[in-house]
């Protein structure tokens, strides 16, 4: 048994040293992830498509996907994944935690580009490092549709000026027949310059309240 809790206790420390996590919250994170798979090793994209919570978010797909975005699990590799694992989950989980008061600036700087990250990762679907108009339509589409007021047409509309606006802001001495071909990472991080969300970006849907979860090391 003893043997046991050591090899816990290493694997715990690991995972804690790759997160931030302590080893009570990916305990916590554990037991919630084993809910979601219901006690398999695994959990796939029906797992979390079928939870009540993500019923009626109008980027649920976007939600879900990121969670088997390789980009996004702390690796140097792209795609998707059909299943992922609890350190895979842990990994995406860890994008949300916010800073504690111990956070340096350099470190806060870090997890809001690690954040800003993971929300360009979410709109560049196809992985090519821009976010197109095509793309930028398909996410206004979504987050109309739940309106009810609002057509496809109408929606098609507004992401186009939208995208025409931040053309104009981050090329601004675009010629008329030039073509904008999307927004850059760059461009993402100068748009959303002055929003704070180093604390902000927590989620609430996995009934795992990350806003509570600091940044910093392990307790054992």
């Amino acid at each position: 048994m003893g043997a046991c809790q050591t090899r816990a206790e290493h694997q715990y420390q690991d995972l804690a040293d790759k997160t931030g996590f302590s080893f009570e919250q990916i305990k916590n994170l554990y037991q919630r992830f084993q809910q979601l798979s219901g006690n398999e090793e695994t959990i796939s994209r029906a797992n979390l498509d079928s939870m009540p919570a993500l019923a009626n978010n109008p980027i649920r797909k976007q939600i879900i996907g990121a969670f088997f975005d390789k980009r996004n699990q702390h690796q140097d590799e792209v795609g998707s994944c059909d299943q992922i694992g609890f350190e895979q989950f842990l990994m995406v989980m860890s994008h949300f935690r916010p800073p504690n008061l111990r956070t340096t600036d350099e470190e806060k700087e870090a997890m809001r580009k690690e954040k800003l990250r993971f929300l360009f990762n979410m709109h560049d679907s196809d992985n090519d490092g821009t976010i197109t108009l095509a793309e930028y339509r398909k996410v206004v589409e979504e987050l109309m549709s739940k309106s009810g007021e609002i057509g496809q047409e109408t929606a098609k509309a507004i992401a186009d000026a939208a995208m025409l606006e931040v053309a104009s802001i981050n090329v601004p001495n675009m010629g008329p027949e030039e073509f904008y071909e999307g927004i850059t990472f760059e461009h993402f991080e100068e748009i959303l310059k002055g929003l704070e969300m180093e604390s902000r970006m927590h989620i609430r849907f996995l009934d795992v309240d990350t806003s509570t979860m600091r940044c910093g090391k392990s307790q054992s």
